[in-house]
């Protein structure tokens, strides 16, 4: 596995890997062509065997002191090797923040605990986040300088 920067050529391969990961709570088309083209936004991809198995955004934000995971996925089928800490573990030392954030689903345990066993904390509850109605929970990590 590899972890190389996406671009917009990765547009059909994240469409998919968005939809089979998060399926109702997947982005539109729009944010993803934004999410891939926006200079600011850091995007990464796992590569492995020439397809597409995890992609990760991140969002710095300096002047808030902090950066937001805006997403990430790993394909169901390559789920429970490391891919997702991988990633987020790239994305975290390419933010240039002190801090990082990220939202989940207060139902996904499994993203939870991975989460936690990465650093993150919960930081807050966000009622009714998501469209079906259930709470985001937002996750906070002090990132080494």
């Amino acid at each position: 596995m590899e972890i190389v920067t996406a671009s917009i050529l990765d547009l059909n391969a994240l469409r998919k890997l968005e939809n089979e990961s998060f399926g109702k709570d997947a982005w539109p088309l729009f944010d993803l062509i934004a999410v891939l083209t926006f200079s600011e936004v850091i995007r990464l991809k796992a590569v492995e065997d020439g397809q597409m198995t995890g992609f990760i955004a991140g969002d710095p934000r300096p002047r808030e002191g902090w950066g937001w995971i805006a997403t990430i996925a790993v394909d169901p089928r390559y789920r429970r090797r490391g891919i997702g800490s991988t990633l987020l573990h790239a994305c975290e030392a390419k933010l240039g923040v002190p801090r990082a954030r990220l939202t989940v689903r207060i139902s996904n345990q499994a993203a939870i605990s991975m989460y936690e066993k990465e650093g993150y904390a919960t930081a807050e509850i966000w009622n009714n986040y998501y469209n079906d109605g259930e709470d985001g929970m937002v996750m906070e990590k002090e990132l080494k300088s």
